[in-house]
């Protein structure tokens, strides 16, 4: 069935606010993981801490019914998360792929074992009020934390220390700065990042927490963040082209294509990791990575 004018336009505004939505938890969790490796540390543990954000929110705002104290528990939560990822990688020189696993691994156990001690589920938390939930402030967030993030890495001097510890570490210990420390702080804001954007998932996109909610997101971020370069605006454009093949997925479940059968909703529901595979293939050898990403500062 051919759609007029008014239904093409229609289904074009209602993809572009899809896009729009479902990319937000993505660029919160690329920009995480921007400040964490572009202080030279890697991080897998994305996955996790999007997760744990997105369960520390749906609590919070269970507990105070407020969508801003909510976000402000998931953040919480990805910080505490990152201090212990942050523990093995800077202090103890663990290496930090496997960490960042181990991370992720942790999380996904941490969340329905405390589902379970508070809601007696492991499966989801209870569903959160409309009212108390949010709308839209997480979109215009997002984006404006893309420009503060331009903005605060290219002009201001701890965005430079944060450049230059992922860069030349060296050269900035020999300035009289603490590289560690500057990685530390990289890497709780990571968290913290990370945090909001699962809090965007639980109480902005879903109406609760749902057990492994993520479905790979974290992952999704990261290649988002080599496609950009580990840049600010061309990784939220990425996390953009990642969001679309998202809404498209979503768009296309239950459509008749041929023969007025639907195509099988498992292959439609590929389509964002498809999209996100054939994106690192393709890209990943153009993308030069921060020159001491993964590697040990030994400071004296």
């Amino acid at each position: 069935m051919e759609l007029d004018e008014e239904e093409r336009r229609s289904v074009i505004r209602q993809l572009i606010a899809s896009t729009l939505r479902v990319s937000t938890p993505l660029i919160f969790a690329a920009l995480g993981g921007m400040f964490c490796e572009r202080s030279g540390v890697i991080n897998i543990a994305l996955e996790g801490m999007l997760l744990i954000g997105a369960f520390g929110a749906a609590v919070g705002t269970l507990v105070t019914h407020s969508p801003w104290l909510g976000s402000a528990c998931g953040m919480g939560a990805g910080v505490m998360l990152a201090a212990v990822y942050g523990l093995f990688v800077i202090r103890l020189r663990a290496d930090q792929i496997v960490s960042g696993m181990a991370i992720n691994m942790l999380a996904m156990g941490l969340t329905p074992f405390f589902c379970k001690i508070l809601y007696d589920v492991t499966g989801s938390t209870p569903s959160i009020p409309i009212a108390e939930r949010f709308q839209s402030a997480p979109l215009y967030l997002s984006w404006g934390l893309v420009v503060f993030c331009f903005l605060w890495m290219k002009y201001t001097p701890t965005g430079l220390w944060v450049s230059f510890a992922g860069e030349h570490p060296e050269a900035l210990g020999a300035a009289g700065i603490r590289v560690n420390r500057v990685r530390w702080a990289a890497v709780l804001v990571s968290g913290a990042l990370a945090g909001m954007g699962g809090a965007s998932l639980s109480i902005f996109l879903s109406s609760s927490f749902s057990r492994d909610m993520t479905a790979g997101r974290g992952f999704m971020a990261l290649a988002a963040l080599i496609f950009g370069k580990w840049k600010p605006l061309p990784t939220a454009l990425a996390c953009l082209l990642f969001g679309f093949a998202d809404a498209v997925q979503i768009r296309l479940q239950g459509v008749a294509l041929w023969g007025g059968q639907p195509i099988p909703v498992e292959f439609i529901q590929i389509l964002p990791y498809l999209v996100t595979i054939l994106v690192l293939a393709g890209f990943v050898g153009h993308s030069r990575a921060p020159k001491a990403l993964g590697t040990v500062f030994q400071e004296g």
